[in-house]
């Protein structure tokens, strides 16, 4: 009852629970769109509801493994991999942000709710080969698709004398730039291989190679320098570590520290995206689990006795994962 008064004044609501188990809860888009017309319901699931994976679980490692970024990595360097970020479930996540506010715009004209169903196979699917398809775009294939540049074992952080540098000399005029900045600018037309775009696609694997050992030759400031100079794309490798220090991000302010009220002092990052008009910025710290359980079900008209019952009856798990100073409010949180 108290989720359904939610529901009652909501925009959305965002689900990544099976579908079959949303409809044994009575809370399926078919059922809820009755009574809330105007609701936009987001189903993140892993698999279009339309094929035959509908029921599967899905994780970050299975879609990157069945989307065909496994097979790169084996393709580029010999061995299958996972990126070792939970880049599926970001990606999807944000396609389904994204879909969300398509939704609201178009409600906004009809008057009218909707079902958006975010599927991370077809998602991740969509967002690799829109990269790699190649010839099998075409019927018959051309070729067994993959991104020639992508895939080249030589496409990576270069090694410098001291380092590591991460450097993309790409169309014509960069090349140049780049030969010049070394003394050797008579190269692009010595070497047809490096004529043209046409023929560095050609020879991409050979190119790289050559800028490779080109690049071990420095020290990674002095070609970061040279770079600036001659302003070729080049940037620093950060670990996780150095990344924290990048001045950018220090002038920027990106990493800031605060006071948590229970863990200390900690860095968070700002929201990246700007905004001329409306700036944003972090409203709240992270909560712990069910922080904000009371906060929200008071909006209900629940009294802290009703919502107290709700605890002790496990609705919101264990009762030990209700903070203790649940009736405070968290630091601005009405703007969360």
């Amino acid at each position: 009852a108290a989720l359904m008064e939610l529901i009652r004044t909501a925009d959305v609501l965002v689900t990544n629970i099976r579908p079959d188990a949303m409809a044994r809860l009575n809370l399926d888009y078919e059922q809820l769109a009755q009574s809330h017309p105007r609701l936009i319901y987001a189903s993140l699931v892993g698999y279009s509801q339309a094929g035959p994976y509908a029921a599967r679980p899905a994780y970050d490692d299975l879609i990157q493994g069945a989307t065909g970024i496994a097979h790169s990595y084996m393709v580029a360097s010999g061995e299958p991999a996972y990126i070792p970020s939970a880049m599926a479930d970001r990606a999807v996540g944000l396609a389904a942000a994204t879909a969300v506010l398509a939704a609201v715009v178009e409600r906004e004209r009809s008057g009218m709710g909707q079902k958006v169903e975010v599927p991370m196979f077809e998602t991740m699917t969509s967002l690799v080969m829109g990269d790699h398809m190649g010839g099998l775009v075409f019927d018959p294939p051309l070729d067994q698709g993959g991104n020639a540049r992508h895939l080249s074992p030589n496409r990576r952080p270069y090694e410098t004398k001291d380092g590591y540098i991460c450097v993309l000399v790409y169309n014509d005029g960069q090349w140049r730039r780049f030969f010049k900045a070394i003394g050797r600018p008579e190269m692009p037309d010595a070497d047809p291989r490096f004529a043209t775009f046409s023929t560095r696609i050609e020879h991409i694997d050979d190119i790289y190679a050559e800028l490779s050992d080109i690049l071990k030759t420095r020290a990674t400031s002095e070609w970061l320098e040279l770079f600036s100079e001659f302003d070729l794309p080049a940037m620093p490798m950060h670990s996780f570590a150095s990344l924290m220090e990048d001045p950018h991000l220090k002038a920027t302010g990106f990493f800031e520290s605060i006071e948590h009220p229970t863990e200390g002092t900690i860095r968070q990052m700002a929201v990246a995206t700007a905004f001329s008009r409306t700036p944003a910025e972090i409203q709240c710290l992270a909560p712990q689990p069910n922080q904000h359980a009371y906060e929200v079900l008071r909006e209900t008209g629940l009294s802290d006795e009703a919502i107290d019952q709700l605890c002790s009856d496990g609705a919101f798990g264990s009762a030990a994962d209700i903070p203790s100073e649940h009736n405070g409010p968290v630091r601005n949180s009405q703007k969360n």
